[in-house]
């Protein structure tokens, strides 16, 4: 998958494309429905146009962190779901400021000479969100591409939609959550040095900072582990604590993952980490040994849990 990020000076080669637009955070039932209807809209190949920072984030930088996945994870989930161009503008003021008809006229017309553009039922763009279904039909009439809508996914008679997806992994619900991502919720990032008490402990971890992320509900989850590179990658079951760490008095939330059966090193890895099944809460116990008696179970029941979902 080509990845382009200036478009100003586009090559007649990156033109021409059957788009899929939107922000894709998640890479949801919602939105995979959206790239099936751009791929059969046109004979051309399959492009996402699609935004960083996320609008929101340029809109209110200081409101609490919200994306599911940050963007190196969704270009890996959007190439996994064939996607030959990804356009990924930067938001700035310059994006913001414009109007519907210059980003019709000067976006998707001049710059990436689009085929075809499909959006979401609920879909508005331009400054100030001025711009409607019925503009972008408009404007695709009068400058040469055509337009698709695809309605809004429910799964279990709820709206398959980002916030949703949140509200589920916020209340300790990962199982609904990939009812309605149509995969298991992901956190990716690489391996970082951590203070290795773990190890100390008989359960080394692979640490992994969520900034930047939504917060699924703190506590200790069973997984399963992608490691993307290095001499260790593959597939892993393991258990997780996702948190502040109370019985050590941490404050900065991060993802801890102890990887069953492994012994080798994952710091530096690129590791993918998918929130399984929710075991518990986070707790501080009245001793070390109180600790390691509740990690135990804890990798028992993620075991069990793995093994009945493999």
């Amino acid at each position: 998958m080509q990845i382009l990020r200036d478009t100003t000076f586009m090559s007649a080669d990156h033109r021409g494309a059957t788009l899929a637009i939107g922000n894709f955070d998640g890479v949801h039932l919602g939105h995979q429905a959206v790239l099936e209807i751009a791929r059969k809209a046109a004979d051309a190949p399959l492009g996402v146009l699609t935004f960083e920072p996320h609008p929101r984030e340029y809109f209110a930088p200081d409101a609490p962190p919200f994306r599911l996945m940050n963007a190196t994870a969704k270009a890996h989930r959007l190439e996994s779901l064939g996607v030959e161009r990804l356009y990924e503008l930067p938001f700035n003021d310059k994006l913001a400021a414009l109007t519907p008809e210059d980003f019709c006229r000067d976006i998707l017309a001049a710059q990436l000479g689009a085929v075809n553009v499909t959006v979401g039922a609920d879909f508005c763009f331009g400054k100030g969100r001025k711009g409607t279904i019925d503009t972008l039909r408009a404007f695709g009439a009068e400058l040469g591409f055509g337009v698709t809508v695809a309605e809004l996914v429910e799964e279990a008679g709820a709206q398959v939609s980002s916030t949703n997806i949140r509200t589920a992994l916020a209340e300790g619900r990962p199982e609904e959550a990939a009812a309605m991502l149509g995969h298991l919720h992901r956190i990716s990032g690489r391996v970082v040095r951590g203070d290795q008490r773990g190890r100390d402990l008989g359960y080394p971890t692979a640490n992994m900072s969520i900034e930047g992320l939504h917060r699924p509900k703190f506590g200790v989850y069973a997984v399963r582990i992608e490691v993307y590179d290095g001499a260790n990658a593959g597939s892993y079951d393991g258990v997780a604590s996702l948190g502040i760490r109370p019985m050590f008095e941490g404050d900065v939330p991060n993802l801890e993952s102890h990887v069953f059966d492994f012994s080798g090193d994952l710091y530096g890895a690129e590791l993918s980490v998918a929130l399984v099944s929710y075991l518990r809460p986070e707790m501080k116990f009245d001793s070390l040994e109180g600790l390691i008696t509740q990690m135990d179970a804890d990798s028992a029941e993620a075991r069990r849990i793995l093994a009945e979902t493999a």
